[in-house]
């Protein structure tokens, strides 16, 4: 360990990190049955037996009531999907606020505004980096409606802290939990603690199905809404009892019998594919523990961790070298954080750029004439750009990066490797 690679010495490894699959003959033959069968989505936009989906869609839905214990579950073609119709749903409109992570995929800042609603964000807890109860209770104003609370990384946000806050001032939660497959908080499934719930089996993610997602709810109104905005809605609302239709002008967010049957099958291994995450990661917990200047993901107490991604916080003044300037010895050592090849996922990046830093935000330009932010029906400061999110920008321009290739097939001999280039690259970057 006298040179690091990028200095000359021999790279920690030199074969690229196998991609992560999870489909097998069970996902094949459920698909092959649904194309013999001649009949790929079972929808119908009106009242009646179809306005529920297919059998693979309720399926699909009867088994994440079962996993999750939640009363409703409501399947959607994206967890995109799912949290703008969780808006919808919840009547967010013009004049609201809803307080949001800048921290996520950009959705989970940005679906307020498809309701004209502004988003307002809060910053995350510098340990467990999801969003912090007390930057949401400092965020609160007569005029907000609504929090979506992102579940990071693979472990719950604070909910408990959270929802009592919701409950003194009268607000709805959504909770995204896009990166949890079967994470618990004090033993409830993380994401079933809110009014809503989301998951999602976008490619990217733990269990999959190409795109797709769920929401859940113990709220048969809330339920029913989400179904009519799912749905094409405009068609529903004579056929069904809704007492409120404001929002009730639907989508097309229905999930098709194809897509269905592999996320059932997927549904099935999500156990298994969960606990080889935790097995590998638990891994890299012994070997990184220690570290002079790197933290590996602080797990919440009462929680448990579905490792999507590992995230790592770097002390720049302890390791001797910039975050970046890391990742780019970390390239050096065989532990990439480009794609190169055929690898699905690079094994080592960054996390993305905090959404309140983005233009849509910086320039308050969304529809024409500077809505919703210049509409006499708001019209109110709102704080974006840097300095909003303290926390999350130290996260994204100094501290934070997420070591991605934590799934099977990968072997305690692959977290070995990696294991071996972070040491290496912080321990001679420490020395000079």
């Amino acid at each position: 360990m006298s040179t690091l690679a990028i200095h000359g010495g021999a790279p920690v490894r030199t074969k690229a990190f196998p991609p992560y699959r999870t489909f097998d003959h069970n996902e094949e033959r459920a698909v092959v049955e649904v194309i013999r069968q001649g009949i790929i989505s079972d929808f119908i936009g009106a009242p009646g037996d179809y306005f529920l989906g297919g059998p693979r869609v309720r399926l699909l839905e009867d088994m994440w009531r079962e996993h999750t214990g939640a009363r409703h579950a409501v399947a959607m073609n994206s967890a995109t999907s799912v949290i703008i119709a969780a808006m919808a749903a919840f009547g967010v409109g013009p004049g609201d606020e809803v307080i949001v992570t800048p921290y996520s995929h950009v959705i989970s800042a940005t679906a307020p505004l498809l309701y004209d609603a502004v988003p307002i964000f809060a910053d995350s807890e510098p340990d467990f980096l999801c969003m912090s109860p007390e930057s949401i209770r400092a965020k609160i104003s007569p005029r907000t409606k609504a929090i979506i609370v992102v579940d990071l990384f693979g472990q719950s946000a604070d909910m408990e802290a959270i929802m009592a806050i919701a409950r003194e001032h009268n607000l709805l939660v959504l909770s995204d939990s896009a990166h949890i497959t079967k994470a618990t908080i004090n033993g409830r499934m993380a994401g079933t603690m809110a009014h809503i719930g989301s998951y999602s089996f976008n490619g990217h993610k733990t269990i999959q199905c190409g795109e797709g997602g769920m929401a859940v709810t113990d709220d048969d109104d809330l339920a029913m809404r989400l179904r009519l905005v799912r749905n094409h809605a405009e068609n529903c609302v004579d056929g069904y009892e809704v007492q409120n239709i404001e929002n009730m002008v639907g989508y097309n967010f229905r999930l098709t019998e194809l897509e269905a049957a592999v996320a059932v099958e997927q549904t099935r291994k999500l156990h298994g594919l969960v606990d080889a995450r935790r097995e590998l990661c638990a891994h890299l917990n012994r070997r990184l523990q220690g570290v002079p200047g790197l933290t590996p993901p602080q797990v919440r107490p009462g929680c448990t961790h579905d490792y999507l991604l590992y995230p790592m916080l770097l002390d720049p003044a302890v390791v001797g070298v910039s975050r970046d300037e890391f990742l780019r010895r970390l390239d050096a050592e065989g532990i990439r954080s480009r794609k190169v090849g055929e690898e699905h996922v690079p094994p080592v990046t960054g996390f993305v750029k905090p959404i309140h830093l983005l233009p849509v935000f910086t320039r308050r330009i969304f529809r024409p004439k500077g809505h919703p932010w210049q509409a006499s029906y708001y019209g109110h400061p709102t704080q974006y750009g840097l300095g909003a999110c303290p926390v999350v920008e130290n996260f994204w321009q100094e501290r934070l990066f997420t070591i991605n290739a934590v799934y099977p097939p990968l072997t305690t001999a692959d977290m070995d490797d990696i294991a071996d280039a972070v040491i290496k690259v912080a321990e001679l970057s420490r020395k000079g």
